[in-house]
């Protein structure tokens, strides 16, 4: 079973900043529960084939060269976890920073919540 700082990092890099379709759904079949909450500032979706939908638009959304970074520690309390990110130009200053604060249960994601930095 996958640790929940395994899964924060696999659900940044693997998933979210993943521009292939076809091992970045390989992965959300790995990382989160089939019924996953991400709840978003642009509101809330549910279930794995909607965050795919989500996450395939955030990236496509997001110009070629640009990659989601770590942006400091992660922290884990049991099953939770929190991690910062940063978007932006391999070797440029991030244009948008944020947290992801996810629960796990029984080794897969079952929520991810991201809030963004103002």
């Amino acid at each position: 079973m996958p640790t929940t700082a395994a899964l924060l990092t696999a659900s940044l890099h693997e998933v979210f900043g993943n521009r292939d379709a076809a091992s970045r759904r390989a992965a959300i079949e790995r990382v989160y529960a089939e019924d996953v909450r991400f709840v978003e500032p642009e509101g809330t979706v549910v279930g794995r084939d909607a965050l795919e939908g989500r996450a395939a638009t955030l990236i496509g959304q997001a110009p070629p060269g640009f990659t989601f970074r770590e942006d400091g520690p992660a922290y884990v309390d049991g099953d939770f976890g929190l991690l910062g990110w940063a978007l932006g130009p391999v070797d440029g200053e991030p244009v948008v920073r944020g947290v992801d604060i996810l629960t796990v249960t029984d080794g897969l994601v079952t929520e991810i919540r991201t809030v963004l930095a103002s």
